[in-house]
């Protein structure tokens, strides 16, 4: 009888060991299709699930969903999931949207998680908080892959555009602009995101790096835009009533809010920097002999379906690295060409960056416009 219960003792622990051990495993890179899915950094690691045969059940679970850039994003998503190079790889496929309560969307991924779905794409509303969910994940071995507002942790695969750099540039950019004009001093309107993310906090931070370092005297009026169009123009208008007029604006979405701002107070046009919608790109075209010149840097939509494609490749077992890095698609106002990098013919809130060569990735616009931005 004792060496019974205890056999069957060893037995459990196995079992719980196996289970403990469940999720990814750090292994040695390099990893798969590397020209596509690029290491962060030399310092980043490699992840490897257990492979297991498709077609996969995905979801795509948003959270904020109040803005232009997030509902591209989930038409993106809709559009990819047809395409020729993924749909047989997919057997069921939902996108949710659940607003910026991180305990909604935490429960939603955990509800996919109990359904049996194998993947699950994420915007996180918060850098942090999502450890329980993690580890139902890893032990019931469903591949998790933040993108975009991505997590501060290494525990999964993620996928996103250097915000930090993409602030640095922003403020770079502005500053190379005002020095041309002999002005190493002045007062700067930021305009950052939706509060709480980590693109927002990283944006703002190598925004304000480059302007310490410059060793220039400059007034930063900060204000909350939420990369919304509608929301930018207002908080903008409402800045430079109380303000008065700015030297350069340093803007992170919303930009074609921000532009009609200017245009609205009959502000003089500045140096300026933002993202990458097509009606900002049109306004830098339209308006830099007026002294528009701006940089438009494109944290693309797109990257739901780069994120989708490693949530794939992860699930038939390739060697993933933890933090895949997808380059910054820059246009400055002396670069921008029409019908190349911006379309006169398509709306002001499109964004314009939806090509990934490297990763097979061509999302057409009229596809992407075809879709909606309800949950599915």
């Amino acid at each position: 009888m004792i060496k019974r219960v205890l056999a069957m003792s060893v037995a459990g622990l196995a079992m719980s060991c196996a289970v403990a051990m469940a999720g990814p495993t750090v292994v040695n890179g390099p990893g798969a299709n590397p020209s596509c899915f690029a290491q962060w950094s030399p310092d980043t690691k490699f992840l490897q699930w257990e492979k297991r045969e498709g077609p996969f059940k995905l979801a795509v679970v948003n959270g904020f969903v109040g803005n232009g850039w997030r509902i591209q994003m989930v038409k993106t998503a809709k559009a990819f999931a047809e395409d020729p190079s993924i749909k047989d790889k997919i057997s069921e496929f939902k996108v949710v949207s659940t607003g910026t309560d991180a305990a909604v969307q935490l429960g939603a991924i955990e509800d996919f998680i109990n359904q049996g779905y194998d993947a699950i794409v994420t915007i996180a509303v918060a850098p942090d908080g999502f450890d329980r969910v993690i580890r139902l994940a890893d032990k019931n071995n469903v591949v998790i892959v933040p993108f975009d507002n991505v997590l501060d942790t290494d525990k999964v695969m993620q996928v996103n555009e250097n915000q930090l750099e993409m602030g640095r540039m922003y403020a770079s950019h502005v500053l190379g602009e005002l020095g041309k004009l002999g002005k190493t001093s002045g007062k700067l309107l930021e305009v950052r995101g939706l509060a709480g993310n980590s693109v927002d906090r990283d944006r703002s931070l190598g925004i304000h790096q480059v302007l310490d370092e410059s060793g220039g005297d400059w007034e930063v009026i900060s204000v909350v835009g939420n990369w919304d169009d509608g929301t930018a123009q207002k908080v903008v208008a409402d800045a430079i009533a109380v303000h008065g007029t700015f030297d350069g604006v340093v803007a992170q979405g919303g930009t074609n809010g921000v532009v009609q701002a200017l245009l609205d107070t009959d502000h003089p046009m500045v140096p300026m920097s933002g993202e990458s919608e097509n009606g900002y790109r049109k306004a830098l075209a339209k308006y830099a002999d007026e002294g528009l010149k701006g940089i438009s840097i494109g944290q693309s939509p797109g990257l739901v379906a780069i994120s989708m494609k490693a949530a794939i490749s992860a699930l038939e077992g390739n060697v993933m690295p933890q933090l895949i890095s997808v380059p910054l698609p820059v246009a400055t106002y002396d670069e921008l060409e029409d019908g190349l990098n911006y379309w006169s013919d398509l709306p002001d809130n499109f964004f314009t960056v939806n090509e990934f060569p490297p990763c097979g990735v061509n999302i057409s616009g009229p596809s992407i416009m075809a879709q909606t931005k309800d949950d599915s």
